[in-house]
């Protein structure tokens, strides 16, 4: 015994007419519209009577929509800020289950003849007894300094990240920081260079070797302020690039108190004509100079 089928309804069956929805749109479109009039006939009545109210509220109306907007900007930036904390610390959780990173070692840099600057890594100098050329003095211990020779208008072009970072470190070492370190690598967790100012602050700093075309942008500048102070521990937090900030990355570094170095920053700081990073952050000597971008 066979079952009986049920009927399969066409698939392109067309809505029929229903004379009562259609009626019902009309009549709920004239009350909306017969509304809409009245109150434009109120707001010009009022506006005759009374122009000074009106033009209160009017500017009362226009205030609350620029606070509104500006508590939507405030709390979007707070989302933001939330997501880089949370993904800082998914990173740090990463880096304690990975292995330690390499340990920090010591920079020390020269120019050579051609403007060029050449990065080599010395070991303690008083453990092993080494020597270093002349025009070096030597390091007996962790808190002496490296005097290096900078020539005005060095350029960095040609260098790779890891150099980068190299001259960085040296630059500090140069200005009286101790205990420079280069740290840069997998699992750094934002900090590149770490160092004691010489007014004994902890400065961590994040290199960028990018292009003059690429603008550091506000998602580095949330990558790293959510571990230079919370996981590094930083008194000074600074971000050195060869190339420039975008309008959103200064400001939130100018929210959160990090130091931003741009491409003309750097070639002040390098040739001695300009601020160095500890000096232009908060309790810095330096008066006068932008918190975010010092350079700009």
């Amino acid at each position: 015994m066979t079952a009986p089928t049920r009927p399969i309804p066409p698939v392109n069956r067309r809505r029929r007419f229903d004379l009562r929805s259609t009626a019902l749109f009309f009549v709920f479109l004239a009350v909306v519209l017969c509304v809409l009039g009245l109150a434009a006939r109120m707001v010009a009545d009022a506006v005759e009577r009374r122009p000074a109210w009106m033009f209160v509220l009017a500017v009362l109306g226009v205030a609350g929509c620029v606070g509104l907007r500006r508590r939507i900007h405030v709390a979007r930036a707070a989302r933001r800020a939330a997501a880089a904390l949370d993904e800082a610390a998914r990173e740090a959780a990463d880096a304690l289950d990975a292995p330690q990173p390499r340990p920090g070692r010591p920079a020390v840099e020269a120019v050579t003849d051609h403007g060029t600057l050449a990065a080599a890594e010395f070991g303690p100098v008083a453990d092993q007894g080494a020597t270093l050329p002349a025009e070096f003095e030597t390091v007996a211990d962790q808190d002496a300094t490296v005097p290096l020779e900078f020539e005005s208008g060095t350029e960095y072009d040609g260098l790779t990240p890891e150099e980068f970072e190299e001259a960085v470190a040296a630059l500090c070492a140069r200005d009286g920081c101790s205990a420079v370190e280069v740290v840069g690598g997998a699992g750094d967790l934002g900090a590149d260079v770490m160092a004691l100012t010489p007014d004994g602050r902890r400065i961590v700093i994040q290199c960028k070797y990018y292009d003059v075309s690429h603008r550091v942008g506000s998602q580095d500048l949330q990558r790293f302020g959510g571990t230079c102070y919370t996981v590094h521990e930083a008194d000074v937090a600074a971000l050195v690039t060869t190339s420039d900030f975008t309008a959103p990355a200064l400001e939130y570094a100018e929210q959160c108190g990090i130091v931003c170095v741009d491409g003309e920053a750097l070639r002040a700081w390098t040739d001695g004509t300009g601020p160095r990073p500890w000096d232009t952050a908060p309790g810095g000597r330096t008066a006068g100079w932008d918190l975010a971008g010092a350079g700009s």
